[in-house]
């Protein structure tokens, strides 16, 4: 297992008891192999505080951290034969149907596949555990 990758925003919101703005931070992670998201806010005025996670990473969210952040790019670098390999690992991580896996193949193999950090990392990693020569290329 790798360390741990992340990225993370800040952003404010209303407070839903008392209206105020609410201060919040959300993280986005590789952690023990597995890609994860969490959200805490917290309100400084009537007390009010949340904490959020789960492995999808909600879309409002994601745009919001690849605006701040920046899109980062999936290489592969692995040999010709190994497209099915790849194809096998995108089916599996992403729950794509074997059309969409060709269609995303294409895209990782022309260096145009993208997300944010921690999304290119755990695929990166899930690459080479199949034997394939992978990285995250950072903004």
């Amino acid at each position: 297992m790798g360390q741990a990758v992340l990225q993370s925003i800040k952003y404010s919101a209303v407070c839903q008891d008392c209206g105020a703005r609410l201060e919040c931070c959300g993280v986005q992670a590789v952690v023990g192999g597995s890609l994860r998201w969490d959200v805490e806010a917290a309100c400084s005025v009537c007390g009010f505080a949340v904490a959020v996670c789960g492995d999808v990473l909600p879309a409002d969210l994601r745009e919001q951290m690849l605006s701040e952040h920046g899109a980062a790019r999936l290489r592969v670098t692995s040999p010709p034969g190994k497209s099915i390999s790849i194809m096998r690992v995108l089916r599996a991580e992403l729950g794509l149907d074997l059309a969409e896996a060709r269609t995303e193949l294409g895209r990782v193999l022309a260096g145009e596949f993208s997300g944010t950090v921690p999304e290119m990392e755990f695929l990166a990693r899930k690459l080479r555990e199949a034997g394939i020569s992978a990285a995250a290329a950072r903004p």
